[in-house]
């Protein structure tokens, strides 16, 4: 009897307490002055100046909270803080609290705080901007390898971040967690991918054979020798990545050359300037392409869409440019028996294993299906080409450490991650924001002004330096500023790849298939010099870009 008294009495208790009980929800969304959700903000409710429940912000910024409080609270004394480094404290009273009953009579009190979150100029901010510059001269001015460049300045923003940053939060840069979610994987994936099937399709010879099949085409005529090697380079550098595309037909030219008795210079640039170009044409031909449709999520056939028409047109354009430049070249370039040299360019640049030819052929045309047909999936590009990727080792017999030790470029791969975590800290710091605000400033809510400034910006930029680093720098900026004018749509976005990508044939450095190209012309005893390439190189991309700019001007 005494024991089931003393429980009804605790029972009496727990359900008198429940009732008094009060609950309190709150919630919303933080966003950033370009009107972008701000994840991973500490978010406090704070009663009598005590903090009574904590929360943080998701991906797209927004939170909520549910605390319960014993009594009745009084709405005038709670207040809510909101804290991430980098940005201004706010704390401020919640205002439009609405009270009403439970079912089982106690209180609830409910309210909505949405807040923009002005950025604050902390020690992080200059490191983070330091360390973006730093990386930038260092590879720009070739001081490093640019992938050590870029692993170096990304450790020394953790670094600094969790030795520094945690006895003073504001020279806290970024979270390990905020590095690793920076990294685009579907662009790795994506080009370890393509890595592998071109190293598999390299063994059959194919490439070789294409360089014999062009001068057979041109039956002897150097000019339009240079003409179909231009339009080959350019097609396969949309489906392949340019740099993969000139180490296979770079080597093979220089030899033709030779042959020719003219300087494979005539050959190499004219190629290496139509890589870049083909590589603008679809999602996968360029590095930066890769960036853009990853993080814009646009798709295959857009970029087919958008660019090849505009393409076409330059590369025929630059035809003209390159005859001016080498057309004195192209006459020395006479043989004699025509005949005798094709039959020898036949039996040395011949397809080596005709099976795994057609079964690669058979794989690279499935998985452009799934390129075309991704954005109806809803399938990242990347999932295409590992399925490709996978089946080619699967089938073809190929020794898979053979493959990953030779073919796949990990130093690219390498480079590609640390820059992603140097960029996410510039996004985090506030640096990528100002950067925007510059270029908004400038543009206002003109379409037509904006597209001018990304596209020359762009392209001045990516021939001083890389334009892989340039572009992952000038994402989070182009997608604020589509945000922002009226009218954008993807505008912007083919502004930023034309300028990048025909920005990278202004210099020698410009683009990383320049940079391989120049070493394997060197490695033969024809060395591209800086001022030679700048000769061609600064005439074609000036003119190209303002056919670009024109072309989306014109509503492309």
């Amino acid at each position: 009897m005494k024991k089931t008294f003393l429980l009804g009495v605790l029972l009496i208790f727990l359900t008198v307490g429940f009732s008094n009980a009060a609950t309190l929800r709150v919630g919303g969304i933080l966003k950033n002055e370009h009107g972008a959700g701000i994840d991973g903000v500490e978010v406090e409710i704070l009663y009598n100046h005590k903090i009574i429940a904590k929360s943080e912000t998701t991906d797209e910024g927004t939170y909520f909270i549910e605390t319960k409080i014993k009594n009745s609270i009084n709405p005038r004394d709670v207040y809510i803080r909101f804290d991430k480094t980098t940005y201004k404290t706010i704390e401020k009273p919640i205002e439009n609290i609405l009270h009403s009953k439970l079912p089982d009579g106690s209180d609830i009190y409910i309210s909505s705080v949405n807040e923009t979150l002005h950025r604050a100029i902390t020690p992080a901010f200059w490191i983070a901007l330091g360390v973006l510059v730093l990386t930038f001269a260092l590879i720009s001015f070739e001081v490093l390898h640019r992938t050590v460049a870029a692993l170096f300045g990304a450790s020394v923003l953790l670094f600094v971040s969790y030795t520094l940053g945690t006895f003073n939060e504001s020279y806290f840069v970024l979270s390990f967690e905020e590095a690793v979610k920076g990294i685009d994987f579907n662009v790795i994936l994506l080009l370890m991918s393509m890595m592998i099937i071109v190293g598999v399709m390299k063994k059959t010879g194919i490439f070789q054979w294409l360089a014999y099949k062009s001068y057979a085409l041109s039956k002897g005529n150097v000019f339009k020798l240079s003409i179909i090697l231009m339009f080959v380079t350019a097609v396969v550098s949309a489906f392949l990545d340019n740099v993969t595309t000139m180490l296979l037909i770079a080597p093979v030219s220089i030899e033709i050359a030779l042959m020719l008795n003219i300087n494979p210079l005539s050959l190499l640039i004219p190629e290496v300037i139509a890589s870049n170009m083909g590589g603008t044409a679809t999602l996968i031909g360029d590095p930066p392409n890769i960036m853009i449709g990853s993080y814009a999520h646009l798709t295959f056939n857009q970029f087919l869409i958008n660019l090849a028409d505009v393409i076409t047109i330059i590369l025929i354009v630059n035809v003209f440019v390159m005859k001016f430049f080498f057309g004195k070249e192209y006459k020395k370039g006479r043989i004699e028996n025509v005949d005798e040299l094709l039959q020898k360019l036949k039996e040395e640049y011949k397809i080596t294993d005709k099976k795994l030819l057609n079964y690669c052929l058979f794989i690279l045309g499935f998985v452009i299906v799934l390129f075309v047909t991704h954005g109806f999936l809803h399938m990242e590009p990347s999932i295409a080409a590992m399925i490709g990727a996978s089946l080619i080792l699967l089938f073809s017999g190929v020794d898979i450490t053979e493959m990953m030790e030779h073919e796949v470029e990990w130093t690219t791969l390498v480079f590609f991650m640390m820059l992603f975590v140097i960029v996410e800290a510039s996004v985090q710091t506030g640096v990528i924001m100002m950067v925007a605000n510059w270029v908004k400033d400038l543009a206002g809510n003109s379409l037509a002004l904006a597209i001018i400034l990304i596209i020359w910006v762009s392209a001045i930029a990516s021939a001083i330096v890389d334009n892989i680093p340039f572009t992952a720098t000038m994402l989070p900026v182009v997608a604020y500023l589509t945000r922002t004018i009226p009218d954008a749509g993807n505008t912007l976005w083919w502004a930023l790849a034309l300028g990048a990508c025909l920005g990278g044939n202004g210099t020698l450095i410009g683009a990383s298939a320049n940079v391989v190209t120049a070493g394997i012309s060197e490695r033969t005893g024809y060395p591209i010099t800086f001022k030679e390439f700048l000769k061609v190189g600064v005439p074609a991309t000036a003119i190209s870009v303002a056919i670009g700019m024109v072309w989306l001007l014109l509503g492309g």
